[in-house]
């Protein structure tokens, strides 16, 4: 998710060894290099200058672990649809910054239509969702939230079409 303010990266080109080194890396980034190496057909040397390189594009971010949300206790996945009558820069600025606050909020889209924004939350249960939605409206002033219960993930996924 690009950051308020960031500069549009230009796509880099990619050949065919890139593409499975990438691939290879979204599947699962903690392999060794030989392993990776192996995967796509090539040795430890051009794979590991290639990540190098790829990183240095900005094609490669960091390196994180996937969790499993249920078995840490936030079993409830809600979307949250926001409409605002504030589109001046300071409110803006103000809701970046309580959603940067709010470890619940795991992802935050402005969007074009009647929605301003959709958040992706995460917590343990509607409490838990209830606690979140009164401290979000005590710090913005919002004109409507509408809170949507995902009852089942049909698919999630943080691996890129490359």
């Amino acid at each position: 998710m690009s950051q308020a303010g960031e500069k549009t990266r230009m796509p880099v080109r990619l050949d065919a060894l890139d593409r499975k080194i990438l691939s290879a890396l979204q599947e699962d980034a903690s392999r060794s290099l030989d392993e990776i190496a192996r995967e796509v057909g090539s040795s430890k040397t051009p794979v590991w200058n290639r990540i190098r390189k790829l990183r240095a594009a900005g094609v490669i971010g960091r390196q994180t672990v996937i969790l499993d949300p249920e078995a840490l206790g936030l079993e409830a996945c809600f979307f949250v649809l926001v409409r605002t009558s504030e589109h001046d820069a300071a409110w803006q600025e103000r809701f970046l910054s309580v959603l940067r606050a709010r470890p619940e909020v795991l992802e935050a889209h402005r969007l074009a239509g009647d929605i301003d924004y959709i958040l992706k939350v995460r917590v343990a249960n509607a409490r838990a969702y209830d606690a979140f939605y009164q401290a979000l409206i005590a710090e913005l002033r919002i004109y409507n939230v509408t809170a949507l219960l995902s009852m089942e993930e049909l698919k999630a996924t943080t691996m890129l079409p490359v």
